[in-house]
């Protein structure tokens, strides 16, 4: 009896054994298109969905430019320059007498591509002297540095990355990243025939699958794969990885893994690649990581739990010192940079905080001014790069004085409130390009922004728009014009009576229209604006660009109205700007991808009010600083700026304001409570000290607007109001249209002091009479 049945027996075993083989490898070819497919396909489509890029204006360095030594120092700190010219390597500088040497980074800008230089900056007078190109030797008359990356708009799926070129990664992160996980990466071909066999030893030894993946595997396994750990999946990361490598080039595909690797845990929200870990962790860009921060990074990638060093500091710290060892053998760093690294502390912020911006507020400004103009799923994958107005300097100015000023506020109350907000909004004065913004008092905060959207009561920062109503009439009201201030009532058709107070609830009589405004006078403002007629004043006021629809009533004179920080920022840029409307922009170019010029954000400027009238509110408003309800400046300030500013308080001292420019910025400042509850902060004693102390480091130019032809100035006796005599005392010089000035001289020259009268001399005595005196 044969076992075999006879249809068996057709088939000889090698045959089957080729069929079986055959099927096998179609399988197997399948299997391997399919991964091929996959791997093309997600890699290509999460590498290429690239975000907005958003960088602060770049620094340009010319003859003659406002910037110090120390200016510049912190600007070159913030970018991640490091000290210390060694050679020609970019992103490096050296401080010296009287200047500083710098080393530029390569950069492509909207008008063309601007090579790495080695500068010679020299600086007399808190301007630059001289700049040199140090590499032919010749005097330059413009050089930039690389703008600073402020964030991006992500892609859905990138939401929790901060995207980094490999280029901008630190070259001692990716020395310590290939000296601990992938010493031969550039060399093999996304598997490392060792680790294989150290693998497949561990499984047939019983002890799991385990070792042996490359920076390649490791990015298949977090791009595509479960974290299962069998033999199939082994061996499916290794073929994907071949894949990977066989498409894509080396640098590439590090680029990627240093976006992607996992990092640690923020609750429920990953941390993924090193961009958004250096936030996290250190709360700076990657560029500004140092020696010893990236070795922490790195020794992190072999289990963020393990070493993670809010909960484990000591576990971390050795870790990291592992990975500086490990560096100095294979020669990336010196022993004594070796030793300096390991000196230092770990250096993590106590609470930290993954904004993809270390100024949400500004950047909300940006998407508001792009959606204008883009679709949004754009902005998150066509990898625009935008560059904007924001000043890293004069940010950091307004972020430290708002957080600093609040709570000095805040420890001199006895009242036990909450802790007050507040917010800021600075441009300059020249083009209307926005600076700095802050939203609130936590500057990393992403929700609520009080610069765009907090509507609140302006108080007397509208009064110069009442000014400047009255001063267009030149022939009726001049800057001495006498104003009463005496109890005024209002009465209104359908409406209950409305009397408006002075803040310290007194009259004033009669008093010079310079001096109503520098006061901040409720009374003789809101007699001034009825006679001038409300709807005349609130013409004006939408000139001046308010957009709000204002109510047509007598207490809309006295600031009854709602504004944003940013709104009242527009109304004052243009009293700043002589008359012209410049609409306030974030933006100055954005670039495609590759590079290409797509839209180009210039200068705006519409006349909407004569010259000669804003330069009597302007010199008015000096008054406010320099005698006024603003006085108190010059604590923050010197004198010679001649700044323009006005005060800001809302009935029950619910909103603290200030409004003020110099020859450079203008800046508005806000201080109160979201809740609408009395802050009891006056202007002068909140957002005016915050005003005050963030102008401190960046105001550099005297206000000194240019004359109008039709203005004369004219020295006035201020107790009359007339024209000065010789020898006047306080006698003070004022803007008038001409023709307008008064004609008649005032008396007010002190007479000349009586002389001394003369004794004569009593006749000399003779002997005689001295003998009986």
């Amino acid at each position: 009896m044969k076992l075999i049945p006879a249809a068996w027996r057709r088939f000889p075993l090698k045959r089957f054994l080729r069929v079986a083989l055959l099927i096998a490898l179609l399988a197997a070819a399948l299997f391997a298109l399919y991964l091929d497919w996959r791997v093309t396909d997600e890699f290509t489509g999460r590498r290429w969905a690239l975000p907005a890029r958003v960088y602060a204006r770049p620094l340009e360095l010319f003859p003659g430019a406002a910037l110090t030594p120390p200016q510049l120092v912190q600007e070159l700190e913030l970018l991640g320059y490091k000290r210390g010219i060694e050679g020609m390597e970019p992103g490096r500088f050296e401080p010296r007498a009287g200047g500083v040497d710098l080393v530029t980074r390569p950069f492509a800008f909207w008008d063309g591509a601007q090579p790495a230089l080695a500068l010679r900056l020299e600086f007399r007078d808190d301007r630059l002297d001289a700049l040199w190109d140090q590499g032919n030797y010749t005097e330059l008359k413009l050089a930039r540095l690389d703008p600073l990356p402020i964030g991006g708009i992500y892609p859905a799926h990138n939401e929790d990355r901060v995207l980094v070129k490999l280029d901008e990664a630190p070259r001692e992160l990716v020395s310590a990243l290939l000296a601990m996980e992938d010493r031969q990466f550039y060399s093999h071909i996304g598997v490392d025939p060792r680790g294989v066999a150290r693998a497949a030893l561990s499984t047939l030894t019983g002890r799991g699958v385990q070792g042996g993946s490359t920076l390649t595997q490791q990015l298949v396994k977090n791009y595509f794969l479960t974290p299962e750990r069998t033999l199939r999946r082994k061996a499916t990361e290794m073929l994907m990885a071949l894949l990977l490598e066989l498409h894509y080039a080396k640098d590439e595909i590090l680029e990627a893994y240093l976006n992607e690797i996992y990092l640690g845990q923020d609750r429920n929200r990953a941390i993924h690649g090193f961009g958004l870990a250096a936030h996290y962790y250190f709360d700076k860009p990657l560029n500004r990581l140092t020696l010893a921060d990236s070795a922490l990074l790195v020794g992190m990638v072999k289990g963020p739990a393990l070493y993670d060093p809010h909960r484990h500091p000591q576990r971390a710290l050795e870790r990291r010192n592992l990975v500086l060892s490990e560096m100095r053998g294979l020669g990336y760093i010196t022993p004594e940079q070796a030793l300096r690294a390991k000196a230092e502390p770990l250096g993590v912020v106590a609470k930290p905080g993954i904004g993809t911006s270390p100024h949400p507020a500004f950047l909300e400004l940006v998407r508001r001014q792009l959606r204008q103009d883009y679709d949004e799923d754009d902005l998150r994958s066509e990898g625009l790069k935008i560059f904007t107005t924001l000043d890293p300097h004069a940010q950091r100015a307004a972020e430290r004085a708002l957080t600093n000023r609040l709570a000095i506020l805040d420890r001199a109350r006895k009242d036990g409130q909450p802790p007050l907000e507040g917010a800021a909004v600075v441009t300059s004065t020249a083009t209307g390009e926005v600076q700095a913004l802050v939203g609130g008092r936590d500057v990393r905060y992403q929700g609520f922004n009080r610069a765009l959207d907090a509507q609140r009561p302006v108080g007397s920062l509208l009064k110069p728009a009442v000014y400047l109503a009255a001063l267009s009439r030149p022939q009726q009201y001049t800057l001495v014009t006498p104003l009463s201030d005496e109890r005024f009532v209002w009465k209104s058709r359908g409406a209950p009576d409305w009397e408006p107070q002075n803040y310290d609830r007194k009259y004033h009589g009669r008093v010079p229209l310079r001096t109503a405004l520098a006061e901040s006078y409720n009374v003789a403002t809101a007699r001034l604006g009825t006679e001038l007629g409300i709807p005349k004043v609130l013409e004006t006021m939408h000139r001046l660009g308010i957009e709000h629809e204002l109510p047509p009533y007598a207490a809309t004179l006295l600031g009854a109205v709602d504004l944003t920080p940013f709104e009242v920022t527009q109304m004052y840029q243009t009293l700043a700007s002589g008359g012209f409307r410049t609409p306030l922009r974030a933006i100055r170019e954005v670039l495609t991808a590759d590079g290409q010029p797509l839209k180009r954000y210039g200068l705006s400027v519409e006349q909407v009010v004569e010259p000669a009238p804003v330069y009597l509110v302007t010199a008015a408003m000096q008054d406010v600083v320099r005698e006024g309800t603003a006085r108190g400046l010059t604590a923050f300030l010197s004198p010679t700026l001649n700044i323009a500013g006005k005060t800001g308080t809302t009935d029950e001292l619910r909103d603290s304001w200030f409004a003020g420019f110099t020859g450079d910025y203008l800046a508005v400042a806000w201080v109160g409570y979201d809740d609408n509850r009395p802050s009891r902060l006056t202007g002068a004693s909140g957002a005016m000290t915050v005003w005050g102390e963030l102008m401190a480091p960046i105001a550099r130019e005297p206000l000194v607007p240019p004359l109008p032809e039709n203005v004369e100035q004219v020295t006035i006796d201020p107790r009359s109001g007339l024209r000065a005599g010789f020898g006047c005392d306080g006698a003070v010089e004022l803007p008038f249209l001409a023709g307008t000035a008064p004609v008649a001289v005032s008396d007010c020259a002190a007479p000349p002091p009586p002389a001394p009268e003369k004794k004569e001399k009593p006749p000399a005595k003779s002997w005689w009479q001295r003998l009986f005196e």
